[in-house]
């Protein structure tokens, strides 16, 4: 299996995946305010058919607050200095993110504390207690 399950030339070339052009804050030196070099990019999860419905669900639970409404991913790049690797970074995020939700999550397996562990919280515990018992104030006798 390939290291991604959809590469990110695949998604370049997929419709559902969009691409603005922004001023970016940050490095850029005299070009800073006059060449648009940040990527925000858009992919329609709900209506493309890349991504079979159960990789679909787990990327919106792991996109969280990058989803809208309207059911787009949406990725914004702006550490480099260059508008082709802001979108190559923005493409590959896109894909890692994929490439996460493609496999199901492990099941947990419940585990029981072990009798060692049981009983060092106990100790604690009993610890805790003398050390609470010392502090008490004794009454005085009333005269």
């Amino acid at each position: 299996m390939p290291p991604f399950p959809i590469s990110p030339d695949q998604l370049e070339r997929s419709p559902d995946v969009e691409m603005e052009f922004l001023r970016s804050s940050g490095p850029g030196g005299q070009n800073v305010n006059k060449v648009s070099t940040a990527v925000r990019l858009r992919f329609a999860v709900h209506s493309t058919p890349l991504l079979p419905e159960d990789v679909r669900r787990r990327l919106i639970l792991r996109a969280g607050r990058r989803m809208t409404d309207e059911g787009e991913l949406i990725i914004e790049a702006r550490r480099h200095r260059t508008q082709e690797r802001n979108r190559t970074d923005a493409l590959l995020r896109l894909a890692e993110l994929i490439a996460e939700s493609w496999h199901p999550p492990r099941p947990r397996r419940p585990t029981k504390p072990t009798l060692a562990a049981r009983q060092r919280r106990l100790d604690r515990k009993k610890r805790r207690k003398s050390v609470k018992h010392t502090r008490k104030t004794v009454d005085e006798e009333k005269g």
